[in-house]
């Protein structure tokens, strides 16, 4: 009797390892660095980018404590039918969509006239889109995970974010192969069109019918769970902790539009990296304002600036430092010295796509899909559908780079 008991009696759960000290030099290193990236923006360029600097120090934070992936929630989706990071992408839109339709309504804004992002619907939209969903699949990130990975001390993605430059400067190189030669179609604005509750309804709608299509997805492929690494409570979790997909998304929402609010346009990543590659260009002797790209008088006038005066330049550089500060909390910061050269390989040539995918098609996973929607752009929407083409073909591409696929079996995608 006390063998079948033995037999049948459930093991306890073995006890979580304690949580890493925090590395306070990696903290100090942080906080160090944005002190003085604030001093020096408030002299550059004044408050307002200050603010703008706060605001992508949170995003790091919180993008490095939610571990908010868009590369890993396309290929769980597409992989192992798994829609639960695709859900939190649907919380995400869904309540910056009702915060932007609040803001770009009202006219609130600190940053002066307000500006969606809208971008035009053409040939340039879903070759972009693509190139992006492929490269993400084998340079294993995205343009906001690029940041925070790089921040938190992955330096295979460091060579990613090599790639996404060289590919910005050549999408720039190419720009008028995309505006001249093919035409950049009509920008599609729901706003415009349905006014904005009627833009919100339609949204909303589409979102929730997002949702309900992952549950029947997952109902027919049965995948498996997301594994969720255990974490402290209250306090401690917040500031060291791992957050619930569905925090990270409430926070990612929020400091959208609080972007919004104080810059005067929504939150976007790629255009500083041409930004970059060009000053880059010019430091060896080259002369890129000569190119139809940056001939345009927007992207004139952020040439013409210093880099610490370009927005999204500046909230690029909190996001790695505030990832910085919350990888050294969580005593997880690390530098990964010995890189495969496939997966080296892999990186740059993911970077170099999804950068120039990114340039073409008027933004990234960020600029064009998480701001594009929530503006209300119609481009948001078709860029994202594209993307996911581009992550079924990446998915192909991985084994090439000895990246593993996920199997239904896996518990992490």
């Amino acid at each position: 009797m006390t063998t079948l008991s033995a037999r049948t009696t459930p093991r306890p759960a073995p006890p979580a390892a304690p949580a890493p000290p925090p590395q306070w030099a990696a903290v100090a290193l942080g906080v160090i660095a944005a002190a003085g990236l604030a001093v020096a923006v408030a002299v550059v360029a004044g408050p307002v980018l200050v603010l703008a600097l706060a605001l992508g120090l949170g995003l790091g934070l919180a993008l490095f404590h939610s571990r908010f992936g868009f590369t890993s929630a396309w290929r769980q989706l597409v992989a192992v039918g798994q829609g639960a990071a695709l859900r939190a992408h649907m919380l995400m839109l869904a309540v910056a969509a009702v915060l932007f339709a609040v803001i770009l309504s009202s006219g609130l804004a600190l940053g002066g006239d307000l500006q969606p992002q809208l971008g035009p619907i053409g040939v340039a939209l879903f070759a972009g889109a693509f190139l992006f969903g492929v490269g993400m699949q084998i340079g294993g990130s995205c343009a906001s995970g690029t940041l925070f990975n790089v921040g938190s001390g992955q330096l295979a993605i460091v060579y990613t974010l090599v790639g996404f430059v060289v590919g910005s400067v050549l999408a720039t190189m190419t720009w008028s192969f995309w505006t001249e030669t093919l035409s950049r179609g009509p920008v599609v604005d729901l706003a415009a069109t349905f006014g904005y509750p009627g833009a919100l309804a339609l949204s909303l709608a589409a979102m929730a019918a997002i949702v309900g299509a992952t549950y029947l997805l997952g109902r027919r492929r049965t995948p498996p769970p997301i594994e969720q690494p255990p974490s402290a409570q209250g306090v401690r979790r917040v500031l060291r902790g791992s957050w619930p997909l569905w925090v990270g998304a409430l926070v990612l929402a929020g400091l959208n539009a609080a972007t919004l609010v104080v810059t005067g346009s929504p939150w976007g990543i790629t255009s500083a990296f041409a930004l970059w590659g060009a000053r880059a260009l010019e430091a060896v002797g080259a002369d890129p304002s000569t190119w139809t790209y940056w001939s345009s008088p927007g992207n004139a006038a952020q040439l013409a600036r210093p880099v610490l005066a370009d927005r999204t330049s500046v909230m690029d550089f909190g996001i790695m430092i505030g990832a910085l500060v919350a990888a050294g909390l969580g005593g997880v910061f690390r530098l990964h010295r010995q890189i495969p050269l496939r997966t080296i390989a892999g990186a740059v040539i993911g970077g170099v796509l999804m950068g120039y995918g990114a340039r073409i098609a008027g933004g990234c996973n960020i600029g064009a899909y998480f701001s594009g929607i929530a503006s209300f752009s119609l481009h948001g929407w078709l860029w994202g559908l594209t993307a996911l083409v581009g992550t079924v073909a990446g998915l192909a591409l991985r084994p090439l780079f000895r990246l593993p696929v996920p199997k239904p079996g896996d518990a992490r995608c």
